[in-house]
């Protein structure tokens, strides 16, 4: 559940949760999914690939889809796709009664969703 907080406007609180109780893979894949490429990098040097692959699906690159499937993480393809609002994906959650995932799909759908390109912003 803190990693679903991590993507409301207050989570700040919930990041360093996980920093601090032995979750840095997750609090990296929150930042990932938030748009950090250092925390995407910081994945792959520790161990996390699948992570990594997984922010990548959730932005539908293809080449982090078939890394997935070739290593055969499929609930993370699931997964990604719930959070892309497939219908498909998010009526396999239910079945298998993953509400937690259902969650925090809707949590990360609802963070992208909401975001705002905004030019002023970007780091140089």
């Amino acid at each position: 559940m803190a990693f679903g907080e991590t993507f409301e406007p207050e989570g700040e609180e919930f990041y360093t949760w996980l920093l601090e109780n032995g979750y840095p893979e997750l609090a990296a894949l929150s930042s990932g999914i938030r748009g950090s490429k250092e925390a995407i990098d910081w994945l792959m040097k520790n161990k996390y690939p699948q992570y990594a692959a997984l922010d990548g699906a959730i932005d539908k690159k293809v080449d982090a889809v078939a890394w997935l499937r070739k290593f055969e993480f499929d609930f993370l393809l699931v997964f990604a796709d719930a959070i892309n609002g497939n219908p498909n994906a998010i009526n396999w959650l239910k079945k298998k009664n993953l509400v937690i995932f259902l969650r925090l799909a809707a949590k990360i759908n609802g963070y992208r969703n909401n975001q705002q390109f905004d030019y002023h912003k970007l780091h140089f």
